[in-house]
Parts: C-alpha cells; sequence; structure tokens
C-alpha cells in the first residue's frame, strides 16, 4: 500500500495544522484547547502562534532540544508548509516566541500535566505491579538554570564550602510509576529547599493501591502516616539515627515496631505508627554496600502474604525514578546544560514541557511494549526518542485514512529497539571531575568594560 499526503484544509490557519502526533494521542490539540479555555485562555484573534502552537512549542522544544526555537517552530510546522509550498509566510520571530511564552504564563502547561499525566500501567503490564499494589517511587533532584539575575533571585544557588554555585538551580522532587517511568506528579523549590517538603506534597497524588518507595532521604513521621492515610502502603530506608524497639519478632526475620514522631510534644501525646522493620546486608564483595546493614520499613505487616526477603528486593525498585531522572536529564535534553530559559516563568514552563513531553515518549513505548507482550522497561528510551524526533514530519503529512496503519508501524520500529538483558555487574558511584583554574564568574563580571578598539588597532609592536 503506497502512502497518501493528508489533504489541505483551505479554510484553516496552516498553522493550525501544527501537530505532535508522532508522540501519540495524550497531546491532542483537541485536549490543549479544553486545558486552556478551562484556564480562561480563548482563542483570541488568529495569529502566527496561537495559544494552542505556544503550548506546543513549549513540549517540542524538550524533544528537539539540540535546536533553537526559532527551529522547533520550524519542525512543528514542517509538515503543513510541505503541504503549502506556494505559502512562504514568515514564521514567528524570536522576540515574537519569547513574548509569546511569557504571556501564555505557567498556568496552562501545569493544568495540562495534571490532566495528561496519570499512571500508565495496566493490570497486564508486565513488572508494574507486586502483590496488586502498583509500584510508585518518590525522589528528588535539582536542575541547574540559566544564569540571570532573576533566576538566581528566585531560585538561589547551592553555597557550600568553595563557593556558590556556578547556576542557580531549582529543586525538582517527582512521583514515578517504577513499572513505565511515567512521572504522574511534580513540584518544583527554590534549591536550597529540603526534598522532604517536596515529598510530602506529592503525597497528593498517592491512590489505595500503590506501594511507595522512597530513600532515607525522605523519611519521616508524618510521611509514612499521610501515606498510610491516602490508603496506600510503603516501603522506605530507614536512616541510621532513628532507632525501632522491636515489639514482635516475625518468622522472616523481621520485626513489628512503633516509629514515632521526633517532635517531644507529640510523641507525648503518645502518635505512634505500627510498622515492619526489615535489616539485611550483601554477601557479595562485588556489590556496594557489601556486608553493610541496612534497614527498610513497611506498612504491608503480614509476613506471611509478604515475605522479608522479597520486600528487600522490591525496594531497589526504586532505582526506576532515578532512571527516570537521567533520560530526562542525560538524553532527552542537553547533558550537563542549564535550561534555556531565562526567567523563573520561563524555567517553570520550560519544566513542565520537559515532562509532558517525556511522559507522551513513555506513552507510546508503553503502547508498544504492550503490543509486543514485553516490559516497558526493556525497550530503549534513546532509541524511541531518536525514531519519535524522525517522525514527527512524517506525522503531519500522512493522510488520515492511513495514520492507524502508519502508527502501528511505528509501535513496531519501538518495540523493535528492545535492551539486552542487564549485566551482573555494578560500578561505584564516584566522580572524577578536574578543577576548574578559572576564576567564579561573578556578577561585576557582567559589567565589565568594553573595547574601544579594534583587536588589530589595539596591537603595539614592541620595540
Amino acid at each position: 500500500m503506497q502512502r497518501s499526503l493528508r489533504e489541505l484544509r483551505p479554510t484553516v490557519h496552516f498553522t493550525a495544522e501544527a501537530t505532535l502526533a508522532a508522540l501519540g494521542q495524550v497531546l491532542t490539540l483537541s485536549r490543549i484547547e479544553a486545558v486552556l479555555a478551562r484556564v480562561g485562555i480563548g482563542p483570541g484573534r488568529k495569529r502566527k502562534l496561537s495559544w494552542a502552537l505556544a503550548v506546543l512549542l513549549c513540549i517540542a522544544m524538550n524533544v528537539f532540544t539540540e535546536e533553537a526555537l526559532e527551529a522547533v517552530l520550524a519542525k512543528l510546522l514542517q509538515g503543513p508548509r510541505f503541504l503549502r509550498p506556494a505559502d512562504d509566510r514568515v514564521r514567528a520571530s524570536a522576540s515574537a516566541i519569547s513574548q509569546r511564552r511569557e504571556h501564555l504564563g505557567v498556568r496552562p502547561m501545569q493544568a495540562l500535566f495534571r490532566e495528561v499525566c496519570q499512571p500508565l500501567a495496566t493490570a497486564t503490564t508486565p513488572e508494574a505491579f507486586l502483590w496488586g499494589f502498583r509500584l510508585m517511587a518518590i525522589d528528588g533532584t535539582t536542575e541547574d538554570v540559566a544564569d540571570t539575575p532573576e533566576n538566581a533571585r528566585s531560585f538561589g544557588r547551592h553555597r557550600g564550602a568553595r563557593g556558590d554555585s556556578a547556576f542557580p538551580q531549582v529543586k525538582a522532587v517527582y512521583l514515578c510509576e517504577c513499572g513505565t517511568h511515567a512521572v504522574c506528579d511534580a513540584g518544583f523549590w527554590p534549591g536550597d529547599t529540603s526534598e522532604r517538603v517536596g515529598g510530602l506534597r506529592l503525597l497528593r497524588s498517592v491512590e489505595p493501591g500503590m506501594l511507595v518507595l522512597w530513600d532515607r532521604g525522605f523519611h519521616s513521621y508524618d510521611m509514612c502516616t499521610r501515606c498510610v492515610a491516602r490508603g496506600a502502603h510503603f516501603l522506605s530506608r530507614l536512616p541510621a539515627h532513628v532507632k525501632l524497639q522491636a515489639i514482635q519478632r516475625l518468622p522472616d526475620g523481621s520485626y513489628l515496631a512503633h516509629l514515632r514522631p521526633s517532635d517531644y510534644a507529640r510523641r507525648k501525646c503518645d502518635e505512634q505508627l505500627l510498622v515492619r522493620l526489615i535489616e539485611y546486608t550483601l554477601n557479595d564483595p562485588g556489590r556496594p554496600g557489601h556486608g553493610q546493614m541496612h534497614r527498610v520499613i513497611t506498612s504491608l505487616l503480614d509476613a506471611t502474604v509478604y515475605p522479608a526477603h522479597a520486600l528487600a528486593c522490591a525496594y531497589h525498585e526504586r532505582w526506576d525514578v532515578e532512571l527516570t531522572i537521567d533520560e530526562m536529564d542525560t538524553h532527552q535534553r542537553r547533558p550537563r546544560q542549564p535550561l534555556r530559559s531565562r526567567t523563573p516563568l520561563g524555567v517553570l514552563q520550560e519544566l513542565y514541557g520537559l515532562l509532558l513531553a517525556h511522559y507522551a515518549v513513555r506513552a507510546v513505548m508503553h503502547e508498544a511494549a504492550c503490543q509486543a507482550g514485553v516490559a516497558p522497561d526493556r525497550l530503549s528510551f534513546v532509541g524511541t526518542v531518536r525514531i519519535l524526533r524522525n517522525a514527527v514530519f512524517e506525522a503531519q503529512i500522512v493522510a488520515p485514512a492511513q495514520f492507524a496503519h502508519w502508527y502501528a508501524r511505528l509501535l513496531r520500529d519501538i518495540a523493535r529497539q528492545q535492551l539486552p538483558e542487564r549485566d551482573n555487574r555494578c560500578n561505584p558511584r564516584v566522580v572524577k571531575r578536574k578543577m576548574s583554574n578559572f576564576d567564579l564568574k561573578r556578577d561585576h563580571h557582567r559589567h565589565s568594560s568594553q573595547p574601544t578598539k579594534s583587536f588589530a588597532q589595539a596591537i603595539v609592536i614592541l620595540i
């Protein structure tokens, strides 16, 4: 069967035909327009850069991360312009894009993220559930943002013994579905904000039937009690300074204990939560943590139904959220580069666009994995991103009657990008980074004196 091109709609402005249909059906134009209407942004008068197109641009800039914004807009309009070779109207300029993004703000991106980014796994998704519980994980990271006075005032810099960080930083905390790597909720704060603040906030999206994993940096009495109050269960690592007194030993080696708040007044009121503590170690010298005692606590108290060994193994599924962060920071956008937005509102807008783009990629990967009968994390994220970048243009020009057939082939191409079985090996968690001999950049460097002569005029031969 030969491909047919999409028919032109002469009554429609060509910018209204921009689409990211290659990224599946989670970011349709109708859905974006419905969210815009809900937050009070109407269609308005016809512009080169409509509100819906501005939203698509904020998402697409996190798919084509190596491109300038004008080039990203060209990618979105490549198909419509191809179908209209006689239409050579000038696209929006860089200043127009900047103004439109400023007028758009953060609310529409945040509202779209809240509506779109929901758990993806179904009952048949491999490795997404344990004992019927949907595996979720919470973790945080810091994102470097553009070094501007506005960003520095809003987000601050990390302060250390060697001075302030090179770039202002945002603290990002994510709630991730382990089986699909879908980020289902997120929060952003100034860089010096504690991860615990973000962890407590993200419990708003925890639902009954979930088993939530977090590391010891998030541990608190409130974190545990609020998770249980939401009807979910938790499995988390316990910090070394927290001591629990066993009240009942269980046959599998774990024991029950009461967790109490650190605040004296609340302890005096006898606030407590019954938890189960599991202590384990690793007897393989080739693995980090060999010979050390590790402690995890959980609200799953039945040792018969939920064996200690299985829970100790399950806790390490928490690494899926770290892999998700690595996908976004290293493979989806430019590695070791700050976000491009120069204002705080632009930074938040860009971050939500990053999450929406990542979720769309992961939704397509989940669909492809289900059709191939494999776990979603067996597919290559890098390979999928490359395929989808190349497919954006094709999705814009293929005839609607043939789109389903074209999309099915796209899913098969993605399903072929399967990763090999993970090697049984570990690498030390170390860094090797050269200290720079240059002076640190500071505010007074922004206003340094400028040349008054050309380089040739400034040269004086010494005699």
